[in-house]
């Protein structure tokens, strides 16, 4: 049975009134009966026209009323009962005025009345969610390794991704200039480090910028080669860093690639909070129309474990003196 449209509607406990209903339920706001449109024949239709759950059909202007002289009977009756109805709410509102209470709510279908002008609108009734509440949309979650990142303006968490990864990237994707495919101009992902990598974030730092190198400009996890592969790369930092109250190690490279400029990609890794086990936060931002370098380094300071958002964990810059 189709849902009744939200409008003014006759009062199921006061008919000589309408109450609003907002296409789900009853409001509290109320007018007094429009008698003018009743004494025409057009009352605003009843919820039970389409519901069935709150009286009669109200009649219209069209409906089994016979000709024209039984339809002059009608008004005069309606105007007579509108007088006789208004005396007797006039007794009800003028002893309810300073009763805020409304005893017949917990066995109406619907919701208490309030009057309000015949202009103004119902406000939208506020309902508590039963779903999960919703995560920041300006930090990335990685709960498999108890960390966040701050999403930089311009930055997204994407719907989908190729990489079994927690992944971010810059909004708006381009062509990519080797193989097939759109391309991001800034990628941030963040993993646990696969077993046999190790327990000392620089060893696992400096074995795994080749594999961010080579997924990010040479071959993809889907085989694609979007730069048409690697052709060189160059070394630009290597340094001990803290990252969420723990050392890690920042390995970065400039890759040249076939096709385009390449770019730059970075591994930091550091220990899982409240394990031995290492998290790689991987980087990758073209040369060509990509974020500033300066970002990598931003990021990087804004990774927190979960549930602190207080004061600064250390980053890059910080003072550390290699192990």
């Amino acid at each position: 049975m189709p849902p009744t449209p939200p409008g003014w509607y006759q009062d199921p406990e006061a008919p000589s009134h309408e109450r609003w209903w907002d296409g789900t339920a009853w409001t509290p706001h109320t007018r007094v009966a429009q008698a003018q449109a009743v004494g025409h024949g057009l009352a605003p239709a009843d919820p039970a026209q389409h519901t069935g759950q709150f009286g009669p059909p109200a009649p219209t202007a069209t409906g089994g009323m016979g000709p024209s002289g039984g339809r002059g009977k009608l008004v005069a009756l309606v105007a007579a009962g509108v007088v006789l109805v208004a005396s007797i709410v006039t007794g009800v509102v003028v002893l309810g005025k300073g009763d805020k209470s409304d005893p017949g709510a917990s066995t109406r279908t619907s919701p208490s009345a309030q009057a309000t002008s015949p202009d103004d609108k119902p406000e939208p009734t506020q309902t508590e969610s039963s779903g999960p509440p919703e995560t920041d949309a300006k930090v990335l979650e990685d709960q498999l390794n108890g960390i966040t990142l701050p999403i930089p303006e311009g930055w997204e968490k994407p719907d989908n991704t190729v990489e079994k990864a927690v992944t971010m990237t810059t909004e708006g994707t381009y062509p990519c200039p080797g193989d097939a495919g759109f391309c991001h101009h800034g990628r941030v992902t963040s993993r646990t480090v696969r077993d046999g990598a190790g327990k000392d974030p620089e060893v696992a730092a400096k074995t795994d910028i080749s594999e961010a190198a080579k997924r990010s400009y040479d071959r993809d996890v889907i085989d694609r080669r979007p730069y048409n592969g690697i052709t060189s790369h160059q070394e630009l930092k290597a340094e001990p860093v803290v990252v969420a109250g723990s050392t890690g190690y920042l390995m970065r490279w400039r890759v040249k690639t076939e096709a385009g400029e390449g770019g730059y990609v970075q591994s930091v890794v550091f220990p899982k909070p409240g394990s031995d086990a290492l998290i790689v936060v991987r980087f990758a931002f073209d040369a060509e129309d990509g974020p500033p370098l300066s970002l990598m380094d931003e990021i990087t300071k804004g990774i927190r474990r979960i549930g602190d958002t207080g004061g600064t964990n250390g980053g890059v810059g910080s003072t550390i003196e290699p192990s």
